[in-house]
């Protein structure tokens, strides 16, 4: 490999391991404000990696996964988005009860009490950025730096569990790493981001718009 692809790759990883494991929503919210302002600066860091792809790496976006889904895509990314659903309410109908945890009521408090139209934008953010920096990215450069699919989706899941840990709390990880795994497997076989932006949006859509309490 060339040094200069050599050094893109390195500054790549560095630059979606700052976006990834930063808390972006806490210091958007401090610059911006509450609502859209929280969501600032989560959209610049999309903006920075599909511009480091096209402009620093020159690649295209379907590198990351962003290509044209197929029906069969669509249909997976629904399968899978029903898959969440029914693995989040097992997780606290049942894993929660049994080992006494409780989900934290005061984050899901602030984001229900929050306009219909930022819940849905808010779904919509995370759908998007969050399949982006913790999908199509990470697995798609982590595979081609160490050769490994395994590797690759692993570090994926780190990733995504973590980055729940400061908003909602150990116990959410539990659902965090559910979700991860699944979506994980689902970019792995689809290799399509719009599938697993689908699915993410079912299983946070679920939660925060459709059947809340």
């Amino acid at each position: 490999m060339p040094a200069s692809e050599r050094t893109k790759r390195i500054a790549g990883l560095i630059l979606w391991a700052l976006i990834a494991l930063l808390p972006l929503g806490t210091w958007s919210k401090r610059l911006f404000g509450p609502l859209m302002g929280g969501e600032a600066l989560w959209w610049l860091a999309v903006a920075v990696i599909l511009s480091y792809v096209v402009f620093v790496e020159r690649r295209s976006l379907a590198s990351i996964g962003l290509r044209r889904p197929g029906l069969w895509d669509m249909l997976c990314g629904v399968l899978c988005g029903v898959a969440l659903i029914a693995g989040i309410v097992f997780i606290y109908g049942v894993v929660f009860p049994l080992f006494h945890l409780r989900m934290n009521a005061a984050t899901l408090a602030g984001i229900m009490h929050t306009p219909l139209w930022f819940r849905v934008a808010l779904v919509t953010r995370a759908a998007v950025m969050e399949e982006i920096v913790f999908r199509g990215y990470p697995i798609e450069r982590f595979q081609a730096w160490t050769g490994s699919r395994m590797v690759a989706a692993l570090i994926s899941v780190v990733a995504f569990t973590y980055a729940h840990l400061a908003a909602w709390g150990a116990a959410q990880l539990i659902v965090a790493g559910y979700g991860g795994v699944v979506l994980a497997v689902l970019y792995l076989w689809r290799r399509n981001l719009w599938a697993n932006m689908l699915a993410h949006w079912i299983a946070d859509g679920s939660g925060f718009i459709f059947f809340h309490p």
